[in-house]
């Protein structure tokens, strides 16, 4: 027992040595920022000021929003902005994600949903990128369950089958069923709505599409095989991205990216702040920047309130710590 005590207080006293090293490091690192102010070096607390812009310019959720989404009618796109703005949504489907973004930050669209992580695939790395790319805000998002289906022409068998379409994302989760039928020509598409309806527009019964139930029924197809997807959980969680920030009731997760220096324990830096203040990492996300081999910008959510006390503390310490600081939204966590 003696020896069990003495480790305890070990571990006790490392970690408050620890603390009080991090504690250390940021009334120094403060000392540096008055320094680089005094001296119009005052580069981070743009990052910081633009938080502030943004927290002051929020708005109130829209009513009757006109809403965007990539694909066509019945893409599991469109069943998230149903799911999310209720079934009289106003709503169009475009061509491309960068399409989405577009219509937002143009002014065409109030806002965009748009699929960012699918727990059988991972992250949707085009939409991280778009992110990063375009001024938007996240303001909310939702979660679909996402069951894919073989869909055919009516009357067709499997034996008539040469090839597959659907979005990639489609053929990553429905990779196991079609490792089955290694003679299937296997197409990516921009959704996999946009594939059911291509099948059904060419009336070949020698194609088929992997695609939802909804987006079979609209095009008038028989599903051949359902829920091919080997994931039976399988769910896809979308963003809903605005023009501007929007401070919904029950916001308790706060969406960043930022980059850091390329040198050793940079990120864990970082990292420390969520733990010293106690704040829950939810999600850690990295990009690599372009022309910049090696390095990455990195995407984070973690749990907060932006208008909590101290919140704003822990914003200029990340703006402190990090390069290219950029605040998403606050929005109300979907994931349970």
């Amino acid at each position: 027992m003696q020896t069990l005590d003495r480790i305890m207080g070990a571990l006790e006293e490392n970690g408050h040595q620890i603390l009080q090293q991090y504690i250390r490091k940021t009334e120094l690192s403060r000392e540096l920022i008055r320094f680089q102010r005094q001296h119009g070096q005052w580069l981070r607390a743009q990052e910081y000021e633009h938080f502030l812009s943004s927290l002051s310019k929020s708005r109130e959720r829209k009513e009757d929003p006109f809403v965007v989404y990539q694909g066509e009618p019945g893409s599991f796109s469109e069943m998230a902005a149903i799911d999310f703005f209720g079934e009289s949504v106003r709503a169009r489907g475009l061509r491309q994600f960068e399409d989405s973004f577009k219509a937002v930050t143009g002014g065409e669209a109030d806002y965009a949903v748009l699929p960012i992580e699918n727990s059988s695939t991972g992250a949707i790395r085009q939409v991280y990128d778009l992110l990063a790319g375009y001024d938007c805000f996240i303001t909310g998002e939702t979660s679909v369950r996402v069951s894919q289906n073989l869909a055919v022409l009516p009357g067709t068998r499997l034996q008539d089958i040469h090839t597959v379409y659907s979005h990639e994302q489609g053929l990553f989760q429905s990779e196991r069923f079609l490792n089955d039928h290694p003679d299937w020509r296997r197409i990516s598409q921009p959704d996999t709505a946009g594939s059911a309806k291509m099948v059904a527009e060419r009336g070949d019964p020698s194609k088929a599409a992997i695609c939802s139930e909804r987006a079979a029924r609209i095009y008038g197809l028989e599903i051949l095989a359902p829920s091919i997807n080997y994931n039976s959980a399988n769910t896809t969680r979308f963003v809903v991205v605005s023009p501007r920030m929007e401070l919904p009731p029950g916001r308790d997760k706060i969406v960043i990216s930022f980059k850091t220096a390329h040198k050793s324990g940079s990120l864990q830096e970082v990292l420390t702040i969520f733990t010293v203040r106690g704040l829950n990492l939810v999600r850690l996300e990295s990009r690599p920047i372009p022309e910049h081999n090696w390095e990455y910008m990195f995407f984070v959510e973690f749990t907060g309130d932006l208008t909590a006390t101290g919140m704003d503390d822990v914003i200029r310490l990340l703006a402190e710590s990090t390069n290219e600081l950029r605040i998403y939204g606050n929005i109300k966590s979907n994931i349970s």
